[in-house]
């Protein structure tokens, strides 16, 4: 019999088949590549630095920077001062890019409608694995930080008595449940590593 984990290996693959395919039909109506449509994508939402936006994506500077450049050559995007920052730069979509970027879709068709077919208990279990293992990959110094709940200071892990929403979001002073943690939140505002540990030990103590 297989190992457990060389199923999960395919089927994490299969899927990853699927997103990139989905990304490339998506892109190619727009005429951008799937990097680009993940800039622009990003950066619809908030301004970011390209030295953030590289790490995210986890891309060389380079690479980043040709990417930008075509988005800026199509109208999409372009760069400003950073007011925090007079030495740095944002990377800030149009609001051409803002309208294109709302017309593409976070996953295709078919995947998006599989998932919702799962029943909300199932979601939230995946939901909640997920971060877990994205968890642990970003320990391993194998995948970029990401702006997530759990390592977030706004983040108040089962501190609720209401089993459906026992977590805490201080930022908007509101009860939630797994099914609403975030993996990639614009609100971040991330902890030191010690602070962090202590919040994912109250979470996956329950």
């Amino acid at each position: 019999m297989p190992k457990t984990t060389d199923q999960i290996v395919f089927g994490f693959g299969r899927i990853a088949a699927l997103l990139r395919a989905g990304q490339w039909q998506a892109g190619s109506g727009a005429d951008l590549n799937p990097a680009q449509a993940e800039i622009l994508t990003r950066i619809a939402r908030r301004p970011m630095r390209p030295g953030e936006l590289a790490a995210h994506m986890a891309v060389s500077p380079a690479s980043l920077s040709d990417s930008v450049s075509s988005l800026v050559g199509k109208g999409l995007a372009e760069r400003q001062p950073d007011a925090e920052d007079g030495r740095a730069r944002l990377v800030v979509a149009t609001e051409d890019g803002k309208t294109l970027a709302a017309t593409l879709p976070a996953a295709p068709a078919g995947f998006q409608a599989a998932l919702d077919a799962l029943p909300e208990p199932d979601r939230a279990r995946l939901l909640r694995t997920l971060i877990h293992l994205i968890r642990e990959l970003q320990l391993a110094r194998a995948i970029p930080v990401q702006r997530m709940c759990g390592t977030c200071r706004h983040f108040r892990p089962h501190t609720h008595d209401d089993a459906a929403r026992p977590h805490h979001c201080a930022f908007v002073n509101a009860a939630f449940g797994d099914a609403d943690l975030r993996l990639d939140c614009d609100d971040h505002d991330e902890v030191p590593e010690e602070e962090a540990a202590a919040i994912w030990r109250r979470l996956t103590a329950a």
